[in-house]
């Protein structure tokens, strides 16, 4: 809403005009026919967003390099020397029909109005691919997988980004060309226009981001804005419900395929009573592969539990955090003590995996209040480096869109199912605290029938015939695990898991004799829960040591660890 609509609407009816008139003859050649005018994408979101801000362009015009020159000079009102604002005509190309220029965003509207041309973002060209020199691009296994393409008639898949929105014109994402739709939900004020907090856009960064060396995850991912945080990263959890509701609703036609939740909310619940937990689980059963953060309110003395939604769910991914220690190998890695885990009050064990999260380098917006808040952190105008399991979750969730590029019949089960069994365990973590291990996202790809970690609680799955949405049937599970403490024993004692890294985490072993049957009720606590707060770890400062930068040796043992191709 806001000005910022009433631009791009301005916009899209200025680009719909000649589409709306149809073709149009042209002078030079009677007979011809010339098509509306062509606009990139990134332009009209430059146009929209930074107006005056000096462009590069390439315009093309079916009349030749000589009208595509006029056209500019009609455009910027000045044909060969710089203006005073910075415009200027670049090269001409008489083979393509073209010209090089620099001109305000804000004329391309201009330009959409003349027929015959096609106006695109003169962009830099990536020698290979994409590139980051981050460490955990390569400890996590997403490296091999960035040329990864989707197959013919295959949509790209899209992660829902449930935070504080997203920056979304910015080199990162493509200046805003994966980012196909961006939703304020949040009630809470003030909300500054795109992402006032920068949680959101780093966060996105690190699940999808494209920049020249600071590739995310999947940077081929499309991106999915769901603002349900302030400027100072509180949200209503009804408004996260109501984020999740927006996906389900729309995970067809945007084909969303993971949705990433680096939040948590403030009141302890049993999974079947909240309806957080309720609302995340139908995206898992609509298709939607869930990843939630662990939360940053571990013990460095011991378990600290995970109690909170959407984390404690059962069906979901829930990611703890991993500090790399400067080294792609395993056996170097550790679990920072603020990193959550343990037993959910439902008695499930939590995170199922982790991944790295300590000094992860993101982009934040100029004006976030994350900037500001911790300005030892910031690295240079458009980065910053922060720590928190709100980072370890978009790796997850870009590592589960690569596997859903690479197995598009996989489902969420399956996809959380290769990512455990192909985790690497971490030998000096704390029991538990990494979940099975830390994710290897391109060794869970070679996986050809991944197994369910799910299939215990699957039986419990009902059809609710007046939604005609598939649900939890939570008293039916109730019952059958205060009736049986081995009630789950299909999911970790079936011989499908015992091939794994990690046969020697026992899963099998949750002593339900300690769990909390406390029954925890959402509508005890309703006015004090319906809060919920980003895991970025608050406190955590700049890294002494440096940055986890990728050197060739890392390169090198990562090929000897099976993380490369």
């Amino acid at each position: 809403g806001g000005r910022g609509l009433v631009t791009a609407l301005v916009a899209v009816l200025v680009v719909a005009a000649p589409l709306a008139a149809g073709a149009h003859k042209s002078k030079n050649a009677p007979g011809a026919v010339l098509a509306p005018a062509y606009i990139d994408p990134i332009l009209l979101a430059k146009a929209d967003a930074t107006p005056n801000e000096i462009v590069k362009v390439i315009i093309q015009s079916d009349r030749g390099a000589s009208t595509a020159k006029e056209a500019y000079a009609d455009a910027a009102q000045g044909e060969k020397q710089k203006t005073k604002d910075g415009e200027h005509l670049g090269r001409k190309f008489e083979f393509v029909g073209s010209v090089s220029a620099e001109l305000k965003a804000k004329k391309v509207l201009f330009l959409a109005r003349i027929p015959g041309l096609k106006v695109t973002y003169d962009a830099q060209v990536k020698l290979s691919g994409y590139t980051s020199r981050q460490l955990w691009t390569t400890a996590s296994g997403v490296k091999p997988l960035w040329d990864a393409l989707p197959t013919t008639g295959q949509k790209v898949p899209a992660i829902a980004i449930v935070d504080s929105g997203i920056d979304k014109n910015r080199v990162d994402f493509d200046m805003g060309g994966r980012v196909i739709d961006d939703v304020v939900i949040t009630q809470l004020k003030p909300n500054s226009q795109a992402d006032g907090r920068g949680h959101g856009t780093f966060v996105a960064g690190i699940a999808a981001g494209s920049a020249t060396d600071q590739a995310g995850a999947a940077p081929q991912a499309n991106l999915i804005s769901l603002d349900v945080m302030d400027d100072s990263g509180m949200a209503r959890t009804s408004d996260v419900i109501a984020a999740a509701e927006w996906i389900y609703q729309n995970r067809t036609s945007k084909n969303i395929k993971v949705a990433n939740f680096s939040l948590h909310s403030t009141m302890p619940s049993n999974f079947i009573n909240d309806p957080l937990d309720k609302a995340v689980e139908k995206l898992w059963f609509g298709g939607v592969t869930v990843v939630a953060a662990a939360g940053n309110y571990g013990n460095p003395d011991g378990p600290s539990g995970v109690p909170y939604a959407p984390g404690n769910d059962p069906f979901v991914i829930t990611v703890g955090a991993v500090d790399l220690e400067g080294s792609v190998s395993v056996s170097r890695h550790d679990v920072p003590n603020w990193s959550a885990y343990g037993y959910t009050k439902d008695g499930f064990r939590k995170p199922e995996l982790a991944a790295a999260g300590r000094y992860m380098i993101g982009p934040v917006p100029p004006g976030g209040t994350l900037r500001t808040a911790r300005p030892e952190n910031v690295v240079n105008s458009e980065y910053m480096r922060l720590s928190g399991t709100s980072f370890s979750a978009p790796v997850v969730a870009g590592a589960a869109a690569l596997l859903h590029m690479e197995h598009p019949t996989w489902t969420p089960d399956q996809i959380k199912g290769a990512l455990m069994q192909r985790a690497r365990y971490i030998p000096d973590a704390p029991s538990g605290s990494a979940g099975v291990g830390e994710i290897n996202a391109y060794r869970s790809t070679l996986l050809s029938s991944p197994p369910n970690p799910n299939a215990a609680l699957n039986k419990f799955r009902k059809l609710n015939p007046l939604t005609g949405m598939t649900e939890f049937d939570g008293s039916a599970w109730y019952a059958a695990a205060r009736a049986s403490v081995s009630w789950d024993s299909v999911s970790w004692s079936d011989v499908s898991w015992s091939d794994v890294s990690w046969t020697d985490v026992s899963w099998s072993d949750v002593s339900w004799s300690d769990v909390s049957w406390s029954d925890v009720s959402w509508s005890d606590v309703l006015a004090a829960a319906d809060v919920s707060w980003e895991d970025n770890a608050e406190t955590e400062v700049g890294n002494p040591e440096g940055d986890y930068i990728t050197t060739p040796e890392d390169e090198e043992l990562a090929a000897n660890l099976g993380l490369t191709e």
